[in-house]
């Protein structure tokens, strides 16, 4: 299955996961949200299959430079789906497709466990 990274390119956590994968020889497509942006039917599928709250970074800067009012706001799936596609840059990074179950966030054991489990 074709494997597709998705983030922004200057993401410190993004740089970390692509070098993982092209030092360990796996193709892998990169989709950055910036200049492809997000369609609502890749991230509606994203939210069934990770809860909202895996997929929103509310650590991040964006979530906390989001007016008080907007963040109180996002309080389910189809709230979440709306402020992703208004700013992809909320959704935690990278999110990688096609290597077993969605996996969003990076660390080098959890992509060696990853693609361990994929073989």
């Amino acid at each position: 299955m074709k494997k597709t990274l998705y983030g922004i390119p200057n993401c410190d956590t993004v740089k970390k996961a692509r070098t993982w994968l092209a030092e360990h020889g796996h193709d892998f497509e990169f989709h950055d949200f910036k200049k492809q942006g997000l369609s609502r039917e890749l991230a509606a599928g994203w939210l069934e299959q990770l809860d909202w709250e895996v997929l929103v970074n509310r650590k991040g800067m964006t979530w906390r430079n989001l007016p008080d009012e907007r963040k109180a706001s996002i309080t389910d799936k189809a709230a979440a789906l709306e402020l992703m596609l208004e700013n992809p840059s909320v959704i935690k990074r990278p999110v990688l497709e096609g290597a077993g179950p969605l996996n969003v966030g990076f660390s080098a054991d959890q992509y060696a466990r990853l693609f361990a489990e994929a073989a």
